[in-house]
């Protein structure tokens, strides 16, 4: 990447942030110490390592490019310096930076100069019959390259008022300038969101209690996994797909009504960036500017509204086989999406999976392939084969094997099947995966399951590129359409730094303002868009088995051109989008982002049921539905034993799922199926998850326990 731009762009982030919080950052700045400042310093800093003075050597030529960022100034207890620094670069344009310093000081060409000058500072490259120009905003920085020797002198010449006047320079002095200011942009971009998150903290409490597992340890000692595909009837299986449906509308939920929920799902999302594992040359691409924040978010709640939209679509799907005309060619239809729609699903929760272990425990084991894109996402490989790690590191060779674009479904619940023993063997080995990780495996693990569960119990055809892709192929249309938009949006007022979404009103802004801009830029709110292609979809499977009735001699010809009709222009649509909105009842789309404050609708059956228990299990519900924070923690084992106090049976599953089933005479007759969090235990924004899914299936709150 050039500098100019990234220069540009640093500076345009940091007036933001300036402008924003410049009040707030030197408020908790002056609170403190030198021995604060020093951590808040290093913690920006590659391995935390910072000039300790101007004339320190001990970095090698850094001292002669940044001599100014150095411990022993900025951390002065009591010194407005890092402050006086920060307002210069933030107010102060990029010509005005080059040419004057605080206060009037040396700006950054004098500093180079005078480095080049005293300290026998040079760019390793020469750059020969190359100039580079400081004298406006818009061709800052830019650098040119002429023929010959000759030729670029007659050009100096030419323009010997700029060069007398040290606004035009030979690229190789450019270049060392331009290095000057991204590094100080850059470091003092990551020093103001440190210093706002050291504000952050102290506003916020960040231990958890943690609670005593004892009373609880006899239902892990007995469970055992069935290794046999279940054969279920079309009423199971639909019981199931709504399990998964409602678990990834409670995601989409808690993202718009939890600012806890929301800013660690961008967190996560921002932090496994394809775009940040290094390529071939061990490089990684320069996503450091605010902007990447903005598309994180974008991409995370796109990607969540996306997921419950296609559960959404499958459990439809399943209803309409139980329910629609029992006719062979309509079944045939709807069976024929509801595997290709099930495979695409898997695949796309594979993706999740592999996204998080290349940046986490598998990160040694994949590179970025340099310059490729797939879908507008930067191409990742794995150049570890999975095999060499089956004695050094079995949990890693199980991982990446599941990462495997060739691993289908079948090969897939065998490696979690193998993995789930390993940590049967050896529990603690579990904790050594990312809790991202884990939360994205019992996904992969739930969807893998369900699959093998359809093929074992309904007569499923091979999938199938050409038929059965009325939904697949809108669907990716839909998809691509919102993701042209990411790069537009712009939420660092609310979202910059990240930790800011844990503020609700930052939750609220920042949300408010993506549902505005994806219904702006394309007629209606994202939650009605994959609400509508989702109910435009399942209309036309009738249409569509009426047409192979009509014409049963050309199904496959029917088929295809019924997959993927043809759709209006893009103005069209937006305008038709409009039209519809106008005329809808006034309450949101269940894959809607707008914020609110409003509680899951719960189940009407139990709402009013008061359950009397033990002293432990009650402990474990006033945790779980706990509104203070912080909430607390619980033991898997003690969630478990105190849902068998209520006569729930617990079976567990593969790939640490379980399913919890009521006991006869339940107020609410149906079946939950839960992710054991991260090392066993349920806490911070899984307390939230966990609590959201029990008020959606049974109506508990914290009103509906008591002590026996």
């Amino acid at each position: 990447m050039e500098k100019s731009p990234l220069i540009k762009e640093l500076q345009k982030d940091l007036a933001r942030k300036y402008e924003l919080h410049g009040p707030k950052i030197e408020e908790i700045w002056r609170s403190l110490g030198r021995r604060q400042r020093e951590t808040v310093m290093r913690a920006g800093a590659a391995e935390g390592l910072v000039l300790k003075s101007p004339t320190d050597r001990s970095l090698g030529d850094v001292y002669k490019v940044i001599p100014d960022w150095n411990l022993r100034d900025i951390a002065e207890p009591d010194s407005d310096y890092l402050l006086d620094h920060l307002k210069h670069r933030a107010t102060k344009s990029l010509c005005d930076q080059y040419a004057a310093g605080v206060d009037g000081g040396p700006g950054d060409a004098e500093v180079i100069f005078r480095s080049m000058q005293v300290h026998g500072l040079q760019h390793a490259n020469s750059f020969e019959n190359c100039f580079t120009l400081f004298m406006t905003e818009d061709g800052y920085g830019q650098s040119y390259k002429t023929t010959n020797r000759t030729t670029y002198k007659e050009t100096m010449t030419s323009m010997s008022a700029g060069v007398s006047a040290r606004l035009i320079v030979p690229q190789s002095t450019g270049e060392l300038i331009m290095e000057r200011q991204s590094t100080l942009l850059t470091a003092m971009n990551i020093i103001v969101q440190d210093i706002l998150d050291a504000g952050f903290t102290s506003d916020e409490t960040k231990g958890r209690s943690k609670k005593s597992d004892k009373a609880a340890r006899e239902a892990m000692a007995t469970l055992t996994i069935d290794p046999k595909p279940e054969k279920l009837s079309l009423e199971d299986l639909t019981a199931r797909a709504l399990d998964q449906k409602s678990a990834l509308e409670d995601y989409v939920h808690l993202c718009r009504t939890e600012p806890e929920f929301l800013v660690h799902a961008v967190n996560v999302w921002f932090f496994t960036r394809p775009e940040l594992v290094p390529d071939e040359r061990g490089r990684i691409l320069p996503m450091i500017t605010d902007k990447y924040i903005s598309i994180a978010c974008f991409e995370m709640v796109h990607n969540a509204v996306m997921g419950a939209a296609i559960w959404g679509y499958i459990y439809d799907l399943l209803q309409a086989l139980g329910k629609g005309p029992k006719d062979r060619i309509y079944r045939g239809v709807a069976l024929q999406e509801l595997v290709n729609v099930s495979y695409f699903e898997y695949q796309r929760v594979q993706r999740l999976f592999k996204r998080r272990v290349q940046m986490m425990s598998g990160g040694k084991h994949f590179k970025r392939v340099s310059g490729a894109y797939d879908d507008g996402l930067a191409r990742v490989t794995m150049k570890t084969k999975p095999d060499v790690l089956t004695r050094t590191d079995p949990q890693l060779h199980y991982m990446l094997r599941l990462c495997q674009t060739d691993t289908n479904v079948v090969r897939a619940v065998e490696w979690v099947k193998k993995l789930d023993d390993f940590h049967r063997s050896h529990p603690a080995e579990q904790g050594r995966m990312a809790e991202s990780e884990s939360d994205c495996f019992g996904d992969l693990a739930v969807t893998a399951s369900f699959i093998q569960c359809l093929s074992t119990s309904l007569p499923m055809p091979p999938t199938n590129h050409k038929k059965g892709q009325i939904y697949i192929s809108r669907l990716k249309t839909l998809s691509a359409e919102i993701d042209l938009l990411k790069a537009q949006v712009d939420l660092s007022a609310f979202a910059v730094p990240i930790d800011n979404l844990g503020k609700a009103e930052m939750a609220h802004g920042a949300l408010s303002t993506l549902d505005e801009f994806i219904s702006t830029n394309t007629g209606a709110e994202i939650g009605f868009l994959y609400q509508d292609l989702n109910a435009e979809c399942l209309s036309d499977l009738q249409s569509h088995a009426e047409q192979q009735k009509d014409k049963n001699e050309q199904v496959n010809q029917v088929a295809h051109a019924s997959s993927i009709p043809e759709t209006p222009s893009r103005e069209v649509q937006i305008e038709q989008r409009k039209a519809k909105t106008k005329t809808r009842p006034p309450h949101s789309s269940v894959y809607s982002i707008a914020p609110t404050g409003a509680p899951i609708e719960a189940g009407k059956t139990a709402q009013s049921q008061i359950f009397h228990v033990k002293p432990a299990a009650f402990e474990v519900f006033s945790t779980l539905f706990a509104k203070p924070t912080p909430r607390g923690s619980i033991a898997w084992a003690a969630f478990e034993a105190a849902l068998v106090q209520l006569k729930f049976s617990v079976v567990p599953k593969f790939g640490s799922i379980y399913t919890f089933s009521p006991p006869e005479g339940f107020g609410v007759p149906k079946s939950i199926t839960l992710h054991r969090p991260h090392q066993s235990r349920i806490e911070g924004y899984q307390l939230l998850f966990f609590a959201s899914r029990l008020t959606r299936k049974y109506g508990w709150d914290e009103n509906s326990f008591e002590v026996v």
